[in-house]
């Protein structure tokens, strides 16, 4: 890899990275969406065949196959989604908000209550690998919130069921609904409903250029998480980085997709040349060595700054969706870190521990939206109504506030609805 001052040019070239460019398949999105709105659950089938290539005579998977006790996969794998669920779960519960109240003036009470969604679906993609963590990612949140609703959709094999695995991650996760559909069929489906598939109210987790332009066009009709493209991480390093761990993280990050980007910036030269002789060394005995090539070399660099802080500068601006900072004191830079969606300190801490075990969440934005998003969590699911209460007192302190501004805007049935509430207090006293 080329080592790179970080020139304007430059810049505006990384900042751009692999956008993804949904406009391409717009056309075809809404066809399929307005089809599905259409026919319902014989356009699913249709869609199914011709993209999937399976003919199903049911969309759902039935509940005694994500109930049953014993499922076809290695019983390392099986624990090791048990241990990712237990640390997920306990991460996500700690983020639900508590309700409060506060007296905001005098006979003036007002608070916020919190609710669950009441369904939810989330997407988990097909095609270049099966993603049970993704299952853990989507259903434990929701289910943490209260969600009494949460199902799954998820293109079938090639022999027309889901794999074990997925039923296992199903069941750990405790999803209530699967169902075999993919693309932006599935989206559709979830947005509006189908005879089979009954709507939610919200839409989460990755998938391709379609699912996204899907999940883009139906939202209104129901909520998204965000708008994703291509896996992203931005290394921070200095002088004390290990070059042979930083090599292994962006090639992690390369080997998921043709266009992921992975950036190192460091004010070091020599973490800068070690760290591309590591990858030199040992992207030749990588198992995914194609894509981890054809990705580095499209959108991976290796950028040498004046300063750690011009590094963090250019951090924030770019708005990593996965953010590593492997430098003496990593903490320290912690503070001045404003945009990123799951940030990993420290020279032991790799983006693989959130996207299995820490506990993270690992569906996160991208293309630089870590600057107005956060990755999903067990708030995506939930609501905030405000309450307020008002006391003869609370009335009484609001009557020089309420009529006069309702009248200044013209809405008059806005004054007089309180002005009867300031009468019956100041008739009484």
């Amino acid at each position: 890899m080329e080592i790179i001052k970080l020139t304007d040019k430059e810049r505006n070239e990384l900042l751009k990275r692999s956008e993804l460019d949904d406009t391409r398949v717009t056309g075809t999105v809404g066809e399929i969406i307005n089809d599905v709105r259409a026919r319902g659950d014989v356009a699913l089938k249709h869609y199914t065949e011709k993209f999937d290539k399976v003919e199903l005579k049911d969309l759902r998977v039935k509940k005694a196959s994500i109930n049953k006790k014993n499922f076809s996969i290695d019983e390392k794998v099986l624990n090791a989604l048990k241990k990712a669920s237990d640390n997920i779960k306990k991460f996500h519960k700690a983020q639900i908000p508590e309700e409060w109240f506060i007296e905001v003036d005098e006979g003036i009470t007002a608070g916020q209550i919190i609710r669950p969604l009441d369904s939810v679906g989330c997407y988990i993609p097909g095609g270049r690998a099966i993603y049970p963590s993704t299952i853990l990612m989507t259903a434990i949140p929701a289910k943490m919130a209260g969600v009494p609703r949460v199902v799954c959709c998820t293109p079938p094999g090639p022999d027309g069921t889901v794999s074990d695995i997925i039923l296992a991650a199903a069941s750990i996760a405790g999803i209530d609904e699967i169902y075999m559909v993919g693309g932006a069929q599935a989206v559709a489906a979830m947005a509006y409903g189908t005879e089979t598939i009954p709507k939610v109210d919200k839409i989460v987790g990755p998938g391709n250029v379609f699912v996204t332009a899907a999940k883009k066009m139906v939202y209104g009709a129901v909520d998204i998480d965000f708008p994703a493209g291509p896996s992203e991480v931005l290394i921070i390093a200095d002088e004390t980085a290990d070059p042979e761990y930083v090599a292994l993280d962006m090639m992690a990050q390369a080997e998921h997709d043709p266009n992921a980007a992975s950036v190192l910036v460091t004010d070091s030269m020599d973490t800068a040349e070690a760290v591309n002789t590591e990858i030199q060394e040992k992207i030749g005995s990588m198992e995914r060595r194609e894509i981890i090539t054809e990705s580095l070399e499209r959108y991976g660099r290796i950028i040498v700054t004046n300063s750690i802080e011009e590094a963090v500068d250019f951090s924030n601006e770019y708005g990593p969706e996965h953010l590593i900072i492997t430098t003496e004191n990593p903490e320290k830079l912690l503070n001045s870190i404003n945009n990123a969606g799951s940030i990993f300190l420290g020279r032991l801490t790799p983006v693989a521990a959130g996207d299995y075990g820490s506990g993270t969440n690992h569906v996160l934005p991208t293309s630089g939206c870590a600057r107005m998003y956060s990755g999903l969590s067990a708030e995506s699911f939930i609501k905030k109504p405000t309450v307020q209460r008002l006391s003869e007192k609370g009335v009484l302190s609001l009557k020089d506030v309420i009529v006069d501004l309702a009248e200044y805007e013209g809405l008059y049935a806005h004054a007089e609805s309180f002005k009867k509430r300031l009468d019956h207090v100041t008739s009484k006293r």
